[in-house]
């Protein structure tokens, strides 16, 4: 079976923050440059951007779409993401989003028009509604069996299943009756499946990892590599079944990027590992409130498992930089600047995709393609050989490849690549 690549999680410009340029016809073209055969539409819920889906798509396969002009070799699948902002076991302000994945247009069709009757789906490209995100499961389930719905970004301390400040210790306190419909989550940029592992509660779990891209140059930063038929019902079945033939790794953000990867106040500029957080009882030292904790932290209060521990049925992961920053750093230029710009379009077009250049080209290929320096960037991502100051607080963490003057090379504590080069 033929590998492609899937992101599973984008936005549309109806979100909020998000580019005007998200949209179908944009969205194809970058999927088609990022290597990417498989995207999310993202945001099917808003009645404009349904209507543009109705218009501009088409069937491929079954509940697989494409553009009816244009870019047709990147293809569709319909996910749309939702916020719930509840009251459970008598605690306020649980805070969760969750992607539903419908098999075809009228069965989102279906879907909007139940929601719809919940809350107000025109506000935004992900509503917000009030009831419990267990009600969501039976509602969208009720409606077609065949949907799938998976806990978005599930270690964001704000809005997520297991977020410091919302969320829940398990998927079943969450979601009660309703876990047993619950088969993956998405670890979020923050998070990574190596963090996951730690809990042996999630071993039954498939981890997937999809962009949550607000801007089409973001597509792709995390993805997932299949290898199945390319129609909903197989791909459907390979998530929820976990299944490592169909399922063969993830592409992953080094999660130290993630903004909310470390505890600290970003106001203070106070950043902190869980250990000196907890040293300071949560409280940030310089305004003496409460510490936004992060990821890290959060994954350490919930692990029964030590670092580097491997589960049964580990699905692989593959860490990676994007292009475009490799070159920018190579450059020492911004990632949007004219250079980068057509460093990164001259290099795809030989190289086929950027995935493809990431991942599969043969080093000795790269150099073909490839400036020293660029080359050089390449090979110590692909090492992981970087330096990494975490992000914190709602703020992206630093990568710096290029080891400054005087500056050992060392790869981040527990980020060894695994070997799919």
């Amino acid at each position: 079976m033929t590998r492609f690549i899937a992101d599973l999680h984008v936005h549309s410009k109806y979100s909020r923050a998000t580019s005007k340029e998200m949209e179908l016809d944009t969205i194809a073209r970058w999927g088609r440059l990022k290597g990417i055969k498989l995207v999310a539409t993202g945001d099917f819920t808003h009645p404009l951007y349904f209507a543009e889906i109705k218009a501009k798509l088409e069937p491929a396969a079954a509940g697989i779409y494409r553009l009816k002009q244009g870019e047709q070799e990147t293809l569709f699948i319909l996910v749309t993401e939702v916020s719930n902002i509840f009251t459970q076991n008598k605690q306020t302000n649980r805070r969760t989003h969750t992607l539903i994945f419908a098999p075809n247009i009228e069965v989102a069709e279906k879907i909007n028009t139940a929601l719809g009757r919940l809350g107000k789906l025109g506000s935004d490209g992900r509503p917000i509604f009030g009831f419990p995100a267990k009600d969501l499961v039976k509602i969208v389930l009720d409606i077609s069996h065949e949907c799938l719905l998976v806990p978005a970004h599930a270690w964001t301390p704000w809005f997520s299943v297991f977020g410091a400040n919302s969320g829940f210790d398990s998927l079943t306190e969450c979601f009660e009756e309703q876990a047993k419909n619950i088969s993956a989550i998405e670890t979020g940029l923050s998070s990574d499946p190596e963090m996951n592992w730690r809990l042996s509660s999630l071993d039954a779990i498939t981890l997937i990892s999809n962009s949550d891209a607000h801007s089409p140059s973001k597509l792709g930063r995390e993805a997932n590599a299949l290898a199945c038929a390319l129609e909903y019902k197989e791909i459907a079945r390979v998530i929820k079944e976990k299944d490592p033939a169909g399922l063969l790794f993830t592409v992953e953000f080094f999660p130290e990027e993630g903004k909310y990867h470390y505890d600290g106040h970003r106001m203070c500029n106070v950043l902190y590992t869980p250990e000196e957080s907890k040293a300071h009882n949560d409280i940030c030292p310089v305004c003496n409130r409460q510490l936004t904790v992060g990821v890290m932290h959060r994954v350490e209060e919930l692990a029964d498992r030590p670092v580097g521990f491997v589960p049964p049925r580990a699905i692989p992961t593959i860490h990676l930089i994007p292009l475009e920053e490799i070159i920018a750093e190579a450059l020492e230029q911004g990632t949007n600047t004219k250079g980068v710009q057509q460093e990164y379009m001259r290099m795809v077009e030989q190289g086929g995709s950027e995935m493809a250049i990431l991942i599969d080209m043969p080093s000795e290929e790269i150099k073909k393609i490839a400036s020293p320096k660029v080359y050089e960037g390449i090979m110590l991502v692909r090492q992981g050989k970087l330096k990494i100051v975490p992000g914190y607080d709602g703020v992206y963490g630093q990568i710096s490849i290029f080891p400054k003057e005087g500056e050992a090379e060392k790869p981040p504590e527990g980020k060894e690549q695994m070997s799919l080069f």
